[in-house]
């Protein structure tokens, strides 16, 4: 059985996607509160980008390191929140630290109810 945690990063099944949705597999950062992740077949993530050049407002720069076990720096897209089917989850990738768990709800605070 697979235990899904906040912070987590995982390899996610976007496709099928539309219009400027994210596309293909691709890691997505799980948000959610630990005590729903088990009251529910959906999980909500945020994808990750390698695409760096493409920073926007409430972007967050992941750097790779051993912990997070990415390939490559990337942006944590704070403005594609999603919630997919746990069967679209891959495989899992690595984690992030807690002060980038900070930043990210920091930042969802201000996509979702503004300052």
């Amino acid at each position: 059985m697979t235990t899904f945690q906040r912070g987590q990063i995982w390899l996610v099944n976007f496709d099928p996607s539309f219009g400027h949705e994210y596309q293909k597999a691709r890691p997505a950062l799980c948000i959610q509160h630990e005590k729903y992740i088990t009251s529910s077949q959906l999980l909500t993530v945020v994808p990750i980008s390698s695409q760096t050049s493409k920073f926007t407002e409430l972007d967050i720069l992941l750097e790779k390191d051993l912990i997070n076990r990415l390939m490559k720096d990337s942006l944590v897209k704070i403005k594609q929140i999603s919630s997919f089917d746990k069967k679209r989850f891959i495989k899992l990738i690595g984690v992030v630290n807690q002060h980038t768990l900070e930043q990210v709800d920091k930042n969802l605070q201000l996509f979702l109810f503004g300052q």
